[in-house]
C-alpha cells in the first residue's frame, strides 16, 4: 500500500511538472512572439486586479490596469449575451503593453498604436507605406494573448482596444465560422463584432 501511495505521489509531481514546463514553454512562445512583432523587450509581469497577466516595458499604473480589466468586463458581458461560455476567465488573458509607434493619428488626435506590416491591407486606405497602424493586434489565440500599445491618457482607449482584441479570441473559442469570418477587416467590418 505504501508503494502505491509512493508511486502515486511521484506520478502526481510528474504531471504536474510536465504541465508547468508546457504552460512554461507556451507562454515563452508567446512572449517571443510578442517582442518578434513589436520589436520590445517585455520585462514586466504583472496581473490586473481581476487576474489577467499584463507584460509591459514599464510598470502599468492603477488606471491602464483598471483599463484592461474594463475592457474584458464589458467583452465577457456582451460574450455571455451571446450565448458563449469558453475563454471568459480574467486569468484566460494575457495582454502585452508595446511601446507606441506613433502617439498621434493624421488628424493630430492622441492614437498610441503599433505598427504592423499591410499583408493582406496592402493597397488599402489602412496602407501607410507597406505598414498599417493598429491599436492592438493578437499574438495568439491559444492561450488567449494581445497586444495594445501604451497609454499616458485616455485610458477609455485601452478599455476598448482591449474589448476589441478580445473578440478576435472569444470567437475563436466559441465559433469558429464567425471567427474565420472577422479575423481580420481587410475585406470590411470592424469593430464591436458581437453587439
Amino acid at each position: 500500500m505504501k508503494k502505491i501511495q509512493l508511486s502515486l505521489i511521484y506520478l502526481s509531481v510528474a504531471i504536474a511538472a510536465l504541465v508547468s514546463v508546457n504552460s512554461y514553454s507556451q507562454n515563452r512562445t508567446v512572449l517571443a512572439e510578442a517582442e518578434r512583432i513589436s520589436g520590445d523587450r517585455f520585462m514586466i509581469v504583472t496581473r490586473t486586479p481581476q487576474g489577467a497577466v499584463v507584460n509591459a516595458l514599464t510598470r502599468p499604473n492603477r488606471e491602464t490596469l483598471a483599463a484592461i480589466d474594463a475592457g474584458l468586463t464589458e467583452l465577457f458581458e456582451v460574450a455571455r449575451r451571446n450565448g458563449y461560455r469558453k475563454a471568459l476567465r480574467y486569468s484566460d488573458y494575457t495582454i502585452y503593453i508595446a511601446k507606441a509607434d506613433r502617439e498621434k493619428d493624421a488628424d493630430g488626435r492622441y492614437s498610441p498604436d503599433i505598427a504592423v506590416p499591410s499583408a493582406q491591407y496592402a493597397g488599402s486606405a489602412y496602407d501607410k507605406g507597406g505598414f498599417i497602424y493598429v491599436a492592438g493586434i493578437v499574438v495568439a489565440l491559444n492561450p488567449c494573448a494581445f497586444m495594445i500599445a501604451e497609454h499616458t491618457k485616455d485610458y477609455s482607449r485601452i478599455s476598448t482596444a482591449v474589448r476589441n482584441e478580445g473578440e478576435h479570441l472569444v470567437l475563436y473559442h466559441n465559433d469558429r465560422k464567425r471567427f474565420g469570418e472577422t479575423a481580420d477587416h481587410s475585406k470590411g467590418g470592424g469593430h464591436p463584432i458581437l453587439q
